[in-house]
């Protein structure tokens, strides 16, 4: 399968990465143990960042659509296609639009919830 990204697009390239992986995935071109490109090959292919690449096979294997076996290689999970229509991204959007709404409706102002959202967030990372 033949991977191509735009680096004009507005679309991040990790994103386009981890969307035609899960499209290949979905359509049937990369099949459950297919090997994929390791991390600097793939990104001396599409003259990209080695840390672009690695952030969409982090993604995808946290999504269970792609699994490294340590010095074997990155391989396509046994699992894929049915984690290809999982998007955590949508989810937490989803999520937080409720959170909002919620917090807007007891009279929180944005600027208040910004700041919450912000301490919550460093206080994940301490």
């Amino acid at each position: 399968m033949e991977i191509i990204v735009d680096i004009e697009a507005s679309i991040p390239l990790f994103e386009q990465l981890i969307e035609q992986i899960k499209e290949g995935v979905l359509l049937g071109k990369l099949a459950p143990g297919d090997p994929l490109p390791s991390i600097r090959q793939l990104a001396t292919d599409l003259r990209i960042n080695n840390k672009t690449v690695a952030k969409a096979y982090r993604l995808l294997e946290r999504d269970s659509v792609i699994q490294t076996k340590g010095y074997r290689g990155t391989f396509v999970h046994p699992q894929a296609k049915k984690h290809c229509t999982v998007d955590l991204k949508a989810w937490a959007t989803d999520e937080l639009d409720k959170m909002i709404a919620t917090l807007r409706e007891a009279g929180v102002t944005d600027s208040e919830i910004r700041t919450a959202f912000a301490d919550a967030m460093n206080d994940r990372q301490n």
